[in-house]
């Protein structure tokens, strides 16, 4: 069912006041593309919103991710809320930051993204997990698994400052501060420039 004008506008108005990013004639864009995501999902969440599958099919359709794991890991960080499904709000305050956030911002949000388990630290394991993942299998005699281990040692020579073996957010932060282009050391969960 469409949304009527009146409701329309005035949730336009309600995430409008929260979006910083976003203008309000954007805030109704984003309104729209997602009832027309929910109608056509027809998904048991359709009073709510939607639920992963269709979010996934929004990351490879509109922003060309294709790793499962990334793509779950989004859809995770996108509803605050864990009830697994996207809420109208979730949608345009995940997008706010996904698509404009400041570095403050996306630096919050790669962090949750790659700490798998949200205990706060991103440990050596899910380093591991999410490089298996992301890198392109080569064809080579030597067993890729070590190549990862070399790539995780690295990255923790790189960005581990207080040497725990395991990054904080305090860590990641000032790492990517550092060198701008650690935001997506572990795989890709931003959308490209374009």
């Amino acid at each position: 069912a469409a949304m009527n004008r009146k409701k329309l506008q005035l949730l336009v108005d309600s995430l409008g006041q929260s979006s910083k990013h976003f203008t309000k004639s954007e805030v109704e864009c984003l309104i729209k593309l997602f009832n027309m995501l929910v109608a056509e999902s027809r998904s048991r969440f359709a009073a709510v919103g939607f639920d992963c599958n269709v979010f996934r099919d929004v990351l490879y359709r509109m922003f060309g991710m294709m790793d499962d794991m990334m793509m779950d890991r989004v859809f995770r960080t996108f509803d605050r809320d864990n009830n697994s499904c996207i809420s109208v709000e979730e949608w345009v305050g995940g997008l706010a930051v996904f698509l404009r956030g400041t570095l403050e911002e996306r630096i919050k949000y790669c962090f949750e993204v790659y700490d798998l388990n949200g205990d706060g630290y991103i440990t050596r394991d899910e380093m591991f997990q999410m490089l298996k993942n992301s890198l392109l299998k080569q064809p080579s005699e030597e067993d890729p698994d070590e190549g990862i281990k070399d790539l995780v040692d690295i990255a923790l020579k790189k960005m581990d400052y207080d040497h725990d073996g395991k990054l904080s957010f305090v860590d990641f932060e000032k790492a990517v501060r550092n060198e701008n282009l650690l935001l997506e050391a572990f795989g890709p969960c931003l959308p490209d420039i374009k």
